[in-house]
């Protein structure tokens, strides 16, 4: 994934939590925020000391860091994101992981609508 495509500011982290929107499965907590920099869209990934050791927890993010960056094109633009890792996502294949990260991006209408 980009750089540019990276929120990586506490201040954006704090203004996403605070005056964003949220979604939630079992795996996942998606919280977002429409804003007019952010081209085409900004990902943040928050991986907390619960779900296991700095190991566990950088691969999670380079998971869901890889997950979003094929589904780049779908996503709705000028929208930040934070992705946040819960317990049970580490148990998962990457194409279970990837099922979940889908489940709850579409259901909180960070994709774009199809065509036809």
């Amino acid at each position: 994934m980009r750089r540019s495509l990276r929120l990586r500011n506490r201040e954006d982290f704090s203004r996403i939590y605070r005056k964003g929107k949220s979604f939630a499965n079992g795996q996942f907590v998606v919280y977002w925020s429409k804003q007019r920099i952010a081209e085409p869209f900004r990902l943040g990934v928050s991986a907390s000391k619960k779900i296991g050791n700095a190991v566990v927890r950088n691969r999670m993010r380079r998971m869901v860091k890889e997950i979003v960056r094929h589904q780049e094109h779908r996503i709705v633009p000028h929208t930040d994101f934070i992705l946040i890792v819960r317990k049970p996502a580490t148990a998962m294949k990457m194409k279970e992981m990837e099922k979940s990260v889908h489940h709850v991006l579409k259901k909180a209408g960070l994709f774009k609508p199809l065509k036809g």
